[in-house]
């Protein structure tokens, strides 16, 4: 499966790039292997690539083969805290598309004031694990609609979890939803991975400032906090002050960003 070599030029080691096999590249230095490159299409469809690399020669080498066979457009996802790797990519030719602030967000209600939060009248918190599905995916569907109608859904955080062609419910048994009794309002999903991380709470638009986002929260941390988590994660768009208001009202602190770049 290998390519015609990409070379770093005439020298005693020349830094040599190979791919191979479906979209990974190796960079060779005297069969030595100095760097690997590895492109994926995310579930939104977008295609992603990485690079791991000591030197910026042989990332350089490696963008270089890889921009060559990839078709635009192309993103990736760095540490913004990682300057290198961020200036490599720019070097490249990829600009900054969007930040997001990685938040770490206490359980315990005692800290995030949600002890005593309760849906507002007419509405109930349907447990993870419990809420009907096809009620389900109509909310997650009519969200993403109307956000994607006002300010578009690449403010909310980027999805990354694996999921078949065409369906945004990852496990219904991920969500916990905030019903009356003939449909949802909104939904909270928590994925419990090493730390939980909270990957994505909405409220339908004419249900907003009702309380409803601040109890799907108390709810879910709650549920977290009685299992014996005393933090959860979540990411929030740098343009989404509501997002970031809401959980820095209940104690959360940002840890550090992420950049996505696209080219």
């Amino acid at each position: 499966m290998n390519t015609k070599p990409f070379t770093s030029g005439p020298s005693e080691n020349a830094i040599v790039i190979t791919r191979v096999a479906d979209r990974q590249w190796h960079a060779l230095d005297d069969d030595l292997v100095v760097g690997r490159g590895h492109a994926q299409h995310r579930p939104d469809g977008r295609l992603f690539v990485s690079i791991d690399a000591w030197h910026d020669a042989t990332f350089d080498r490696l963008a270089e083969a890889m921009l060559a066979e990839l078709p635009a457009p192309l993103y990736t996802v760095v540490d913004e805290a990682d300057v290198e790797l961020t200036a490599g990519w720019k070097r490249a030719g990829f600009t900054i598309r969007r930040r997001e602030w990685e938040y770490v967000v206490p359980t315990d209600p005692r800290v995030t004031g949600l002890d005593e939060v309760l849906p507002p009248s007419g509405v109930t918190i349907v447990p993870a694990g419990q809420a009907d599905e096809s009620l389900l995916r109509a909310v997650d569907r009519a969200i993403r609609d109307e956000v994607e109608a006002t300010v578009g859904w690449q403010l909310m955080p980027a999805e990354v979890i694996p999921r078949p062609q065409g369906d945004t419910i990852v496990d219904p048994t991920k969500y916990a939803v905030a019903a009356t009794p003939d449909r949802y309002l909104g939904l909270i999903r928590v994925v419990k991975v090493n730390c939980p991380r909270i990957g994505l709470i909405a409220v339908r638009a004419g249900e907003q400032r009702r309380g409803i986002a601040r109890a799907l929260l108390a709810h879910a941390l709650g549920t977290l906090h009685r299992s014996g988590f005393a933090a959860a994660w979540t990411d929030v768009h740098e343009s989404n002050p509501a997002a970031s208001a809401l959980f820095e009202g209940i104690g959360a602190r940002p840890m550090n960003s992420n950049l996505e770049l696209v080219r």
